[in-house]
Parts: C-alpha cells; sequence; structure tokens
C-alpha cells in the first residue's frame, strides 16, 4: 500500500483538492510508519524463534502483533490530526513543474518528530535485538565447540 499511494501521489495532487491532498499524504505517512512497526515486529519474532527457543507461548499473537502493527502508527497519525490537519498537504517543489507537487507533511518539526525520531528509534531496537540474537548464536556455537572437544578427548 506504501508503494501504491507513492506512485498515485503526484497524480491525486494534480486535482488540486486539499481534502484529497490531506487524505493522501495522511495514508502515505500511516503505511510508512505501519512498515516500520512491521519491520520491527520481524525482529520481535526473529528474537522469539532464536533467543526464546523453548517456552514461548504468548497467547494471541497474530492479534497482538496485528494491533501493534496497524495501532500504533494509527495512533501517531490520529495525534497528528488532532494536533493540526493542515500539517498535511501539497508540498510544491517549483511553479514552473506542475508534476512536482507531492503531498506530504509540511512541518518540519512534526517530520522530523513522526518519521525521523520514529525510524530511529525502530532502528536501535532492531539493532538492539539483531546484536542480542547474535550474541546468543555466538554463544550456543562457542558451547556446541567446548562439548565436541571434551567428548573427543
Amino acid at each position: 500500500m506504501l508503494n501504491i499511494v507513492f506512485l498515485t501521489n503526484s497524480w491525486l495532487t494534480s486535482f488540486n483538492q486539499p481534502g484529497l491532498c490531506i487524505t493522501v499524504a495522511m495514508l502515505l505517512h500511516y503505511f510508512l510508519l505501519a512498515s516500520f512497526m512491521w519491520m520491527f515486529l520481524e525482529s520481535v519474532h526473529f528474537y522469539l524463534a532464536l533467543v526464546k527457543v523453548f517456552n514461548v507461548y504468548v497467547p494471541k499473537y497474530i492479534l497482538k502483533c496485528c494491533i501493534t502493527g496497524w495501532g500504533i502508527p494509527a495512533i501517531v497519525i490520529t495525534l497528528v490530526l488532532i494536533i493540526n490537519k493542515d500539517f498535511y498537504g501539497n508540498g510544491s517543489l517549483s511553479e514552473s513543474h506542475p508534476y512536482s507537487n507531492f503531498c506530504w507533511i509540511q512541518d518540519n518539526t512534526v517530520f522530523y518528530i513522526s518519521v525521523v525520531a520514529y525510524f530511529f528509534l525502530i532502528f536501535l531496537m532492531n539493532t538492539a535485538m539483531f546484536t542480542t540474537v547474535l550474541l546468543q548464536i555466538h554463544s550456543v556455537k562457542t558451547r556446541t565447540q567446548k562439548s565436541s572437544r571434551f567428548w573427543k578427548q
């Protein structure tokens, strides 16, 4: 959906409808944040599968993933819309190129908080999960090598 909204954004902007532009910008923002959140949920699943291998039963796991993956971005978008719906709009690059219009976040502060900081937080958490998984794999490999040396002796 992110790709579809991104690819149709400039075409929909050409209709010069402010409500349509706000909707397209909001959808683009939502699907971008949802993509980041699902990337984080994949790292959590990676962690559960490779580190917490045994006794990992999470009741209604898929439901919780779906609520998190689609719900947290919806909360962020709702907060931006509640604060000011005019944060979304038409970001024209130049008047001489009418197809350079693009519906997106107009305020730099909102962009840095709701996109860059959001991505940075997820990137840090994914890096922590990845490091934990690597350390776990390394410790298993080290233990396996030590036990094989013991049995050879």
